[in-house]
């Protein structure tokens, strides 16, 4: 079943009270010692991370035995599409991480819309962000579920769900060039999904899962604010239309602990068949 707008904030609200009901005895992430930023922001598939790329951390501000919680908005509009997301997260300990986004794709020029519904988890394996010699690690899974799947079936796609499998190496130094603190994060990601499964998963081209890579590069200018790129490789599964990696130049803003923004400029190549599908992005994410 589709959901609105509304519906999707009413979902999210509900998940976060859940897991505030199951963690109630833990301390509660904002008392906690994570460093400011270090909860990252919202990815576009719900999970903690960048912009277009999951991270090894984890959302909010969340150490040990803490239970954190975040809800988010996030838009993106290039030439021909709007892509409108709403998502929701909990992690506990520093160590879990369940995500929940609805996304509604706006068919600004051929008309319509898609939407799909993304569960994902999360878990730190080894390593951390900023302490010690190794890079944070973590796994992750996101089942996507096509609400909308007339159009993704007509065009050749063979399923209406799916999950993507990922692994994610993150670290940070504080001292790095330039005496800027930097973060890097690596994801290998397995997928069969078209445009992040907007168009269905699998297709008439290609119907097996690909091992993809993702990256993501920041430089802190001071303590608040970032600077940073992305970039996302895509599979290439239906006929119809050739899919492109995406990219992305971004500003990241956190006030504090509670706050964080993020716009960047988009390039997300060809979508259906409409090429040089530039634009904007700009998520908005609140950590409790």
């Amino acid at each position: 079943m589709k959901m609105n707008i509304r519906d999707s904030l009413v979902y999210g609200s509900g998940f976060i009270l859940a897991g505030v009901l199951l963690f109630s005895s833990a301390t509660f992430a904002d008392q906690g010692t994570r460093l400011l930023a270090t909860g990252g922001a919202s990815t576009l598939e719900g999970a903690g991370g960048g912009g277009i790329v999951p991270w090894a951390t984890l959302s909010s501000y969340a150490g040990k035995g803490q239970f954190g919680a975040t809800v988010n908005l996030s838009e993106v509009a290039v030439d021909d599409f709007r892509l409108s997301v709403q998502g929701a997260s909990v992690s506990w300990n520093n160590r879990i991480e369940l995500s929940y986004a609805e996304q509604t794709f706006d068919l600004s020029t051929i008309g319509g819309e898609l939407s799909q519904s993304i569960l994902g988890a999360k878990v730190r394996l080894a390593g951390d962000l900023i302490y010690g010699d190794l890079p944070q690690v973590s796994v992750g899974a996101q089942h996507k579920k096509n609400n909308d799947y007339a159009l993704p079936s007509a065009v050749g796609s063979q399923d209406d769900s799916s999950v993507d499998w990922y692994v994610s190496a993150a670290k940070a130094w504080l001292d790095g060039p330039f005496h800027r603190t930097w973060v890097a994060n690596l994801t290998l990601r397995s997928s069969k999904a078209n445009q992040l499964g907007l168009l269905g998963f699998g297709g008439d081209k290609e119907n097996s899962r690909d091992w993809l890579a993702e990256a993501s590069v920041a430089a802190f200018l001071n303590r608040y604010w970032a600077v940073g790129i992305e970039y996302r490789q895509k599979p290439d599964n239906l006929n119809f239309a050739e899919e492109q990696d995406w990219k992305d130049l971004f500003v990241a803003y956190f006030p504090n602990k509670h706050v964080s923004v993020v716009g960047a400029y988009t390039d997300l190549g060809s979508i259906a068949g409409l090429d040089d599908q530039t634009g904007w992005y700009l998520s908005v994410q609140a950590a409790f």
